[in-house]
């Protein structure tokens, strides 16, 4: 079922109302990352010291150098930070997805639309918990080593299967029901939340993640309750 829902994602992605929406999202991510570079160039640029004195060496330049070095910080931050950029932008893009997706494969049982504001804020508590894993792996990985990995994964996999599961199931059915249904199908969701952050984790391809993650999502619920 996960894989099946995974598959029929990945052909949903280039199809053309699901398509605009994933341009939107590549320009956002490309945008909020290019933002992100900008800031981290200019703050070292401004912060940094000027002039670094060594032994035998004497004074020597550093600031320009930390600061064009900031750019290999780009890759990094793709790595690090898509994952809760993907839960954040769940609630800008979910909706729209989920409704190209059950228009076209689920014409008979199509869901009423989440209300905006709500789908938005729990994208943003998710975020910060996504953030959250992050940091707790990046201190651990000193202690854990490659088990440090393991975490990243399977924290942000079952944050991010929480998150689109929940968004997909609500457009169909009240909180607690939503919930409840979540909780039953929790290793599925979390499977594919964990094959969505492998994917976010490779550079290029996980622009698409936010949009994948959607269409995934809507088609494990439908699914689901076949």
């Amino acid at each position: 079922m996960v894989l099946t829902a995974l598959s029929r994602a990945w052909g949903d992605l280039f199809r053309p109302r699901i398509f605009g929406v994933v341009l939107l999202g590549v320009l956002l991510t490309l945008v909020l990352f290019v933002v992100l570079q900008a800031a981290a160039f200019w703050a070292i640029r401004i912060f940094a010291p000027e002039t670094m004195t060594l032994p035998w060496i004497g004074q020597i330049s550093i600031a320009p150098a930390l600061s064009w070095g900031s750019l290999v910080l780009f890759p990094i931050m793709s790595i690090f930070l898509m994952a809760p950029v993907t839960a954040g932008f769940a609630g800008l893009f979910a909706e729209r997805v989920a409704e190209a997706v059950e228009e076209i494969h689920y014409p008979d049982a199509k869901g009423l639309p989440v209300e905006f504001m709500a789908g938005l804020m729990e994208s943003l508590a998710v975020m910060g918990a996504v953030i959250g894993v992050a940091l707790v792996s990046l201190l651990l990985t000193p202690f854990l080593g490659p088990l440090a990995s393991v975490l990243f994964y399977l924290g942000n996999g079952w944050l991010l299967g929480r998150e689109f599961f929940q968004m997909a199931a609500r457009r169909h059915l009240h909180a607690p029901q939503a919930t409840a249904l979540r909780q039953s199908l929790a290793t599925r969701t979390t499977l594919l939340g964990v094959l969505i952050a492998l994917l976010l984790t490779v550079p290029f391809l996980n622009v698409l993640v936010p949009v994948l993650a959607a269409a995934g999502f809507t088609h494990l619920f439908h699914l689901a309750r076949r």
